[in-house]
């Protein structure tokens, strides 16, 4: 008896080792080792916390739990686990619901920070709260809720720093009392945020020399001080808001620019605070465009060019500027002015060579209002806008001729640095003097093409006689 047991279980070994194993069924699938079949019952896998899963040592590739922390089945793929989700298509991810999901970063920046993957997304599930800054290094943090969905700075230091960027979406930033951001890159480097809301910082901090930096609908609330940003390629915000809760400067931009552009939100500057700040007078490449911001409260909204470039307003010719509360800065509204005005029996002589040779006016000009124009010499100013335009000049000139029934044709005249100035035939006006030292005015009035370094002046042409012109007083306007 006891030896046709034996036989019984040296038999249902053999077919063990080297046949298909069925639970549930005497014919398991031929591509399986183990078949499991039920319809009452199912199979369950082994159960755990995340601090329990993170603690198996030497996982093999392939280990699968259940994580009871994130009621989720976790795998491990030879170098991280990653989570069993029917919406997860990402094998460079993690979902982080406590700091304790992130205690591989932590230990990656030596127990003083936290390094992030770099290319990895990490979605933020609650209230995380740091005890150590954060490097970007390239991660994507993703959130789903700024209400529900923060991150909270309990280290006391900077939150961000580093020398790379990163994405940062659909989470509320709580500075808790500190700075957000000291990012300092190589000109390369990316950081985009997109619908992010930024509370209770010391400050928002700096960014400095990076390839692209690129907000979207951000807000920030109770904040102490706003963001530096310094050399960057690209900088570009849409719907930003500064709200009356913060304090001091929302913005201050130094360095070197290529593209930047802001447009639409709201910028609040109260008594003794700052909207933006270019006073330290930063370099644009390209062009700098502000449209749609809201500049409102008594405080400075804008911080200007200093010394000004153009009396009155706050940027450079680099800058196109229409927002609501603050001067209208565009090329469409440049204008510029001659003026010289001599004392009775004052003035300037004009001499002529030949007739029918057209000259430049004589004399001393002064300009008063000048935007997108430069006086430059005497009976000068230059365009300095970015875009050809067409502009109308309307002017009046007083003179004397010496010589009775002498023709004057007076005109405005145009050249640039690279071609000398010739009279617009178009602009063209005529006057004859009816006797010796006769005093007469004519009006100027024409449309003028200028590209940018175009300039224009005041000439004058004898058209016949042998006298010479004294001019009395000059008032041209171009807009």
């Amino acid at each position: 008896m006891k030896k046709n047991i034996f036989l019984i279980l040296f038999i249902f070994t053999i077919q063990v080792s080297f046949a298909q194993v069925g639970i549930g069924t005497i014919t398991p699938d031929p591509s399986s080792m183990l078949d499991i079949s039920s319809t009452t019952a199912g199979m369950l896998t082994p159960r755990m916390t995340t601090s329990q899963r993170n603690l198996i040592s030497n996982p093999a590739t392939g280990l699968l739990i259940y994580d009871t922390d994130d009621n989720l089945f976790y795998f491990y793929d030879g170098t991280v686990w990653l989570p069993m989700s029917s919406t997860q298509i990402r094998t460079n991810y993690k979902l982080v619901k406590s700091i304790a999901d992130l205690a591989d970063e932590l230990a990656v920046g030596g127990g003083s920070k936290y390094i992030l993957n770099e290319n990895f997304l990490y979605e933020i599930n609650g209230i995380i709260s740091f005890d150590y800054p954060i490097d970007l290094n390239g991660a994507y943090i993703r959130g789903q809720d700024t209400g529900e969905d923060i991150l909270l700075n309990n280290s006391g230091n900077t939150f961000f720093s580093g020398t790379k960027g990163g994405h940062i979406r659909d989470v509320l930033i709580n500075g808790n009392g500190a700075s957000v951001f000291n990012i300092t890159g190589t000109n390369v480097e990316n950081l985009i945020l997109y619908s992010v809301v930024t509370v209770n910082a010391s400050a928002i901090g700096s960014l400095n020399n990076l390839g692209v930096v690129f907000f979207n609908v951000v807000q920030y609330v109770n904040n102490n001080d706003g963001l530096d940003v310094s050399n960057i390629n690209s900088f570009f915000a849409e719907n930003v808001f500064w709200t009356e809760t913060n304090q001091n400067t929302f913005l201050t931009l130094s360095g070197t620019y290529n593209n930047l552009q802001m447009a639409n939100g709201r910028i609040v500057a109260d008594t003794g605070e700052i909207g933006i700040d270019v006073s330290s007078n930063p370099t644009i490449n390209n062009a700098a465009l502000l449209s749609g911001l809201s500049f409102v409260g008594d405080g400075t909204l804008v911080a200007g060019y200093s010394p000004s470039v153009y009396d009155g307003y706050s940027f450079s010719n680099r800058w196109d500027v229409n927002c609501e509360g603050i001067p209208l800065e565009t090329d469409g509204n440049a204008t510029g002015d001659l003026n010289f005005n001599f004392t009775s029996g004052g003035g300037a002589n004009t001499t002529f060579v030949a007739n029918q040779t057209p000259v430049k006016l004589n004399g001393a000009t002064t300009s008063n209002s000048l935007f997108r124009f430069t006086r430059l010499d005497n009976n000068r100013i230059v365009y300095d806008g970015n875009k050809t335009r067409f502009f109308n000049v309307t002017a009046s000139i007083s003179f004397e001729g010496n010589t009775s029934q002498d023709r004057y044709i007076f005109y405005v005249a145009k050249g640039n640095s690279s071609t000398a100035a010739t009279v617009i035939d178009e602009t063209g006006v005529w006057r004859r003097i009816g006797g010796a030292f006769d005093i007469g005015a004519v009006p100027l009035i024409g449309t003028v093409e200028l590209s940018p370094g175009d300039y224009i002046e005041v000439w004058a042409e004898r058209f016949s006689g042998s006298g010479s012109l004294f001019t009395v007083s000059l008032n041209l306007t171009i807009r």
